[in-house]
C-alpha cells in the first residue's frame, strides 16, 4: 500500500507514533485534549501539531488548513463502551465522538476524492465491549463507515468480520496483546477500512497453515532479578486500566494477583515503568518532569499495545491478496448476510474458517506466527517505595474478600496474611481509621458529615445575626433539610455494604439542598 501520512485522533500519548513511525509513516497531526498527554506528545513530538478539539478536525480538513491524508486512526473513548463505563454508548456524550470520527473521515474523502485519490484507510481501536453495546454502537459506526443507509442490527457482534458496502470495505478482529511479545492479557478490537479496491481482510487476517494456534507458554513464577528475589501469581498480566494508579485493590486482579509483584518478600504495585514495559513503550516514556505516578498510570492504561499496532502497520505496508473470500462460497453460506444495495456481511465469529477451496484463514486472537515474553522482562528492581503495599493495605485486601465471599489466589493470600501480621488488629484498625478510604466508606462520610454540621451551624449562627439585626424574616428551610438529609445519613451508615446506593441518593439530595443557599 502506498501510505505516507498519518492523521491520528484522540491521540492519547501516541502508542501509533511509537509503532509507525520507525516504518516510515509522518504523522501530519495529532488530536488530544487532556493535559498530560498534551503535554506529553507536545514534548515528545514538538514538530507535529496538536489540534486539540476533534470536532474542529473536519472543518480544518475541508479549508485546507490541515491536511487530508493516507490514514487516520484513533480510538473514540473507550470509557463510552466497556464495563467500567457502565455501557452508556450512544447515550453518552462521548459515544457521539465515534460518530464525528465517522465525520472526519468523510471530509477527509471528499478531499482526496477531488484530487483523485483514494479514500483514506481507516484505523479503530476499541475495547471488544463494543461488539456487545446495548445501543448497537458498533452496528452504527460500521454501517456509516460502509456507507450503508440503514444501521445493520445485532445483539452481539462477532470477535472478527468483514462489510463489503457502497462506499468502503470494513474488517474487523479481536486481539490478544499477549501473544505479541507483552506479558499482558489485553483483548482489544481492531477495525481496519478503506476504498472499495482495499481489502482489510488482507491484513487483519492470516492464512492459517499450522497444526493449531499456539498456547501461552509456562514460566517460572518465582526468580532473581539483579540480585532481588521476585515472585509473581501468573505468567501474564490482567488487562492495565487507567484507574490503576488509584484503585488497585479492590477488582478482579488484586484477588488473582496478576498485578501485584512480590519483591524481597514484599509485595507491591507494579511501577508506571513496569506498566510501560507491559504495553510496548520506551522505558521513562511517560516519565515527564512534574509527572505523577498517577498521570503516567492513567496515560498508560488508556493507550494501546504498541507491538499489536506495529504488527497491523507492517501487514498494511506489505499487504500481500494471500487469499479472496467469494461470497458465493458454499461453505461461506452460513456466515454471510445480504444487506442492502449489493453490501455483504461476513460474521467469522473468533474462528478458524474455511472459506473453501481448501483455504482457511485465522480469524481469533492469537496470531500464527506470536513472540512471548514473561513478567520477569518488565519486571523494574527499582520501584518506588510508596507503591509497597504496607501490612494495613493488605488487611483491607483480605477483609473485602472475606466480606464479600471472593475467591483469591492462595499463595497471594497466605503473603498478604503474613504481611498484615506484622502488626495487630488493634494497631491496623487505628491506623485504617486515619488513611484515606473510598468514596462510600463510613469513616470519610462520617468525617464529612461532621465538616458539613460545621458550616451549617456557622451558617445559621450569621443567618440568626442578620435576622435580628434587619428584623426581617429569612426562611431557613433549606439549612433544616439539610440535616434532616444528614440524620438520614448517619443512619444508613450503620448498614451494610448493600445499603451504600441509598446513601449515595441521599448525598445526592444534600448537595442539592446546598446548592439552594449559596
Amino acid at each position: 500500500m502506498n501510505i505516507k501520512t498519518i492523521g491520528s485522533i484522540c491521540s492519547g500519548i501516541e502508542a501509533a507514533s511509537v509503532a509507525w513511525e520507525p516504518l516510515g509513516l509522518e504523522f501530519k497531526w495529532l488530536s488530544e485534549i487532556a493535559d498530560f498527554p498534551s503535554k506529553l506528545l507536545n514534548i515528545k513530538y514538538p514538530n507535529i501539531i496538536n489540534l486539540g478539539d476533534m470536532n474542529d478536525i473536519p472543518m480544518k480538513i475541508k479549508s485546507g488548513e490541515i491536511d487530508a491524508p493516507d490514514f487516520i486512526c484513533g480510538g473514540t473513548p473507550c470509557q463510552a463502551f466497556s464495563l467500567a463505563g457502565w455501557r452508556n454508548g450512544l447515550n453518552d456524550d462521548r459515544g457521539n465522538l465515534t460518530l464525528k470520527f465517522v465525520d472526519i473521515l468523510n471530509s477527509s474523502d471528499s478531499i482526496r476524492l477531488n484530487q483523485g485519490k483514494n479514500r483514506s484507510i481507516m484505523f479503530w481501536e476499541n475495547v471488544e465491549g463494543v461488539l456487545a453495546d446495548k445501543t448497537n454502537a458498533f452496528g452504527c459506526f460500521i454501517s456509516s463507515i460502509a456507507g450503508l443507509d440503514n444501521v445493520l442490527e445485532r445483539k452481539k457482534w462477532p470477535n472478527s468480520g468483514l462489510l463489503r458496502g457502497p462506499l468502503r470495505n470494513v474488517a474487523w478482529r479481536v486481539l490478544d496483546a499477549k501473544y505479541f511479545g507483552v506479558p499482558q492479557q489485553r483483548k482489544r478490537l481492531y477495525v481496519l477500512a478503506g476504498d472499495k479496491n482495499f481489502n482489510p481482510e488482507n491484513v487483519l487476517f492470516e492464512l492459517h497453515l499450522k497444526e493449531k494456534l499456539a498456547e501461552f507458554p509456562k514460566f517460572d513464577l518465582s526468580f532473581k532479578k539483579d540480585g532481588y528475589q521476585f515472585e509473581v501469581f501468573r505468567e501474564y498480566t490482567d488487562c492495565l486500566y487507567s484507574a490503576y494508579g488509584t484503585k488497585w485493590n479492590g477488582n478482579a486482579a488484586a484477588y488473582n494477583g496478576s498485578l501485584f509483584v512480590v519483591q524481597n518478600n514484599k509485595i507491591r504495585r507494579l511501577s508506571p515503568l513496569e506498566c510501560e514495559r507491559l504495553m510496548g513503550f520506551p522505558d521513562n516514556y511517560t516519565d515527564l518532569k512534574g509527572a505523577t505516578r498517577t498521570n503516567r498510570y492513567q496515560a498508560v492504561g488508556n493507550s494501546w499495545a504498541v507491538p499489536v499496532i506495529q504488527w497491523i502497520g507492517k501487514r498494511l505496508i506489505n499487504q500481500k491478496a494471500e487469499f479472496q473470500i467469494n461470497s458465493d462460497s458454499l461453505v461461506l453460506f452460513t456466515r454471510i448476510q445480504e444487506c442492502e444495495n449489493g453490501s455483504i456481511f461476513f460474521d467469522f465469529g473468533r474462528d478458524l474458517v474455511d472459506i473453501g477451496e481448501g483455504i482457511v484463514i485465522n480469524c481469533t486472537a492469537i496470531p500464527e506466527e506470536c513472540t512471548f515474553n514473561s513478567l520477569q522482562s518488565i519486571i523494574d528492581t527499582n520501584p518506588p517505595k510508596e507503591i509497597y503495599i504496607s501490612p494495613v493495605g493488605c488487611a483491607g485486601i483480605l477483609r473485602r474478600k472475606n466480606e464479600r465471599n471472593l475467591k483469591i489466589n492462595e499463595r497471594l493470600e497466605n503473603i498478604l496474611i503474613n504481611i498484615s501480621s506484622q502488626m495487630s488488629d488493634d494497631e491496623i484498625e487505628k491506623k485504617s481509621r486515619i488513611q484515606k478510604r473510598g468514596r462510600f466508606d463510613n469513616i470519610e462520610t462520617s468525617n464529612k458529615i461532621d465538616q458539613i454540621k460545621n458550616v451549617l451551624q456557622e451558617s445559621d449562627k450569621k443567618e440568626q445575626d442578620f435576622t435580628a439585626l434587619s428584623n426581617k424574616p429569612i426562611i431557613i428551610q433549606e439549612n433544616q433539610n439539610i440535616v434532616n438529609i444528614l440524620s438520614d445519613i448517619e443512619n444508613q451508615l450503620l448498614k451494610t455494604q448493600s445499603e451504600l446506593d441509598k446513601l449515595n441518593e441521599l448525598f445526592n439530595k444534600l448537595m442539592n439542598e446546598s446548592k439552594k443557599i449559596k
